[in-house]
C-alpha cells in the first residue's frame, strides 16, 4: 500500500490515462462516472474521478503474434491522505476491489458486470464486497455467487445505517 498523502490539497481527483492505438494498445473505462474527460491527442485522454467513485479500467495490448496483456481492475478512488494501492495508469492509485488478468478471467468479470446491469443496477452503486468476492473466487478458480437484487438492497440499508 502507498500513502497517497503526497497529493496537493486541492487535487482530490483520481486520474486514469487511456490510450487507444487500434489493435495494439486499448485502454478503456468499462463503467464509472468521470467528472472530467480531457482529450490529449488522437490516441490519449485523461478521465478524472472524485473520491469514493468506483470504476472499471480495462487494459489490452497485442503484438504481431496476438494478445500480450488483458487486465481489468475495479477501483475505488481514494481521498487525499488515504492509503491506496498502485494501479497502472491510475494516479495516484486507489483501493483495488478487483484485479484480474488473462482473457478467460477478464471475460468472467465482464459477464458479472453485465449481470449487475441486467438487474437495472449501476455497477458503480453495487456493493464493493461483491467485487472483492468476485476477485477472490476467480483467483481461487471457484464459481462466484451472482449479485442479486436482495444483496443490493441489503447493501443500501447497511450503507444508510452507517
Amino acid at each position: 500500500m502507498t500513502d497517497c498523502s503526497f497529493r496537493p490539497r486541492g487535487d482530490v481527483l483520481t486520474t486514469v490515462e487511456l490510450t487507444w492505438i487500434e489493435k495494439r494498445i486499448e485502454h478503456w473505462v468499462r463503467f464509472g462516472h468521470p467528472i472530467e474527460d480531457r482529450i490529449l491527442d488522437r490516441r490519449r485522454r485523461l478521465m478524472s474521478f472524485t473520491p469514493d467513485s468506483v470504476f472499471a479500467f480495462i487494459r489490452w495490448a497485442a503484438n504481431d503474434f496476438g494478445t500480450v496483456v488483458s487486465c481489468i481492475d475495479i477501483v475505488r478512488a481514494v481521498r487525499a491522505g488515504e492509503a491506496c494501492q498502485t494501479v497502472p495508469f491510475v494516479r495516484p492509485g486507489g483501493e483495488s476491489l478487483l484485479r484480474q488478468s488473462g482473457w478467460p478471467k477478464v471475460r468472467r468479470v465482464l459477464e458479472a458486470i453485465d449481470g449487475v446491469e441486467a438487474l437495472g443496477i449501476d455497477p458503480t452503486a453495487a456493493c464493493p464486497d461483491h467485487w472483492q468476492h468476485l476477485h477472490h473466487r476467480l483467483t481461487a478458480a471457484q464459481e462466484p455467487r451472482p449479485y442479486t437484487r436482495e444483496r443490493h438492497e441489503a447493501w443500501l440499508r447497511r450503507r444508510a445505517a452507517s
